[in-house]
């Protein structure tokens, strides 16, 4: 890896030139019934045939663009010692576990990159240890398959997550020392992590599910449970620093419930310039949660007004979206099933070619009404089915996949693209 790769991302859809993902691996498997909960599951997944409907979704990636594993990276750039260094101390001190640093410095490099994202297990040494309920000292980060959630391509910078749940804090410190100082990256961060950021003190939360780049200056944003109206300020304090002729934000207000609202994605994403896929009854329905437009001028916040929906905003910026249905029809059973396995979530490689869960069988036939042509992701491995020049739909299996509480743009962070010509 030794061409350089400069981070630009000004649409979700623009072709597809660098993206990071993370394979599942033991991390899944350390989870039980009782610990699924902190680990922000509703349910424990077999790592085998995650793992087998996972390599539909590298396989496809791997054929349209530059893709690599997050594993892989942070053991790059922790060959450089003081780096990793400095990444263990702020992992040991942000989860108390100081004790365990000389023993994870004498590791292996290749060896401490596993460990650091499959858990470190307890060291039962000592009477406290012993008789502790702990499996580990450094918990394993289930969550990092979704590797949308800790770092977000605005543009040309990198914003880091600030995130929810503790449990997802070395997510975060993973992928910023990884943009910050990986040897083939060429990347500015913006961390409201770090100390100085931290202006609403713990009231920011940002995380990637609910960062949207819809174009150069129209930034869509979700507020719920996962990334904060303090999180949004923050991001609006960096735009206005830019002082940049105009910008615009539209803020889509997400429900605490179900947990399958949990980020903006999973009720809405671009499918192209002139397509998006909505869950009908929250964002276009009339029970509606608050969409706001905020646009900024030259540094400052010119306007802040309430919006009819998602859609509308978008169209009075110059983008009219068709909108497409997730779950088809008007029933709104069919909908929230298939919106509950991420039938809203999908992932552009390219303007109209999308990847999505096969599952959904609706929604992709909602697509196919639509003029998505639906190719299977074995197709495109294999080389028996090209990629066609128009719209499509990748389907990918989802049958275990799904029930992580996440789908294809949840397991991509995109960091190179193309820019969409308008």
């Amino acid at each position: 890896m030794t061409e350089k790769m400069n981070v630009n991302v000004t649409s979700e859809f623009g072709e597809l030139e660098g993206v990071i993902i993370h394979t599942p691996g033991l991390e899944v498997e350390e989870m039980t019934p009782e610990t699924a909960k902190r680990a922000l599951y509703s349910d424990i997944l077999n790592l085998a045939v995650a793992g087998n409907e996972y390599q539909q979704l590298k396989g496809v990636l791997s054929k349209v663009s530059k893709c690599f594993e997050v594993q892989d990276l942070l053991l790059e750039t922790m060959r450089n010692e003081q780096v990793k260094q400095n990444l263990l101390k702020e992992i040991c001190t942000l989860e108390k576990a100081e004790d365990i640093y000389p023993s994870l410095l004498e590791l292996e490099t290749k060896e401490l990159t596993r460990q650091l994202i499959q858990g470190v297990f307890i060291n039962r040494n000592n009477l406290t240890r012993y008789l502790s309920q702990e499996r580990f000292s450094l918990w394993p980060l289930h969550n990092f398959l979704f590797t949308r959630d800790a770092s977000m391509t605005v543009r040309d910078e990198v914003l880091i997550g600030k995130m929810a749940n503790k449990i997802r804090d070395r997510e975060a410190l993973i992928m910023d020392t990884i943009f910050t100082h990986h040897p083939m990256l060429e990347a500015k961060t913006v961390n409201p992590g770090k100390p100085g950021n931290l202006k609403a003190g713990n009231t920011i939360s940002i995380e990637g599910g609910d960062v949207q780049v819809g174009r150069e200056d129209v930034l869509v944003i979700g507020t719920g449970i996962r990334t904060s109206t303090e999180g949004i300020d923050f991001i609006l304090e960096s735009i206005k620093e830019k002082k940049e002729k105009v910008r615009h934000l539209l803020i889509q207000e997400l429900p605490d419930t179900p947990e399958s609202f949990i980020h903006l994605d999973m009720v809405f994403t671009f499918l192209d310039t002139d397509t998006c896929m909505v869950y009908e009854p929250l964002i276009l329905g009339t029970n509606r949660y608050h969409t706001i437009h905020i646009q900024v001028e030259n540094g400052n916040v010119s306007s802040i007004t309430e919006e009819k929906n998602l859609p509308t905003a978008l169209k009075k910026l110059g983008m009219d979206l068709k909108p497409i249905r997730c779950g088809a029809s008007n029933d709104p059973w069919t909908q929230e099933r298939e919106q509950w396995h991420s039938g809203a979530n999908f992932f552009a490689i390219a303007p109209g070619q999308v990847i999505g869960y096969e599952r959904n069988v609706n929604t992709v036939e909602e697509l196919n009404k639509n003029g998505f042509e639906v190719i299977k992701a074995e197709e495109i491995i294999k080389g028996t089915k090209p990629l066609p020049n128009g719209k499509c739909v990748i389907t990918i299996a989802g049958s275990e996949l799904a029930r992580g509480g996440g789908g294809a743009r949840c397991m991509t962070m995109p960091f190179r693209r193309k820019t969409v010509n308008w």
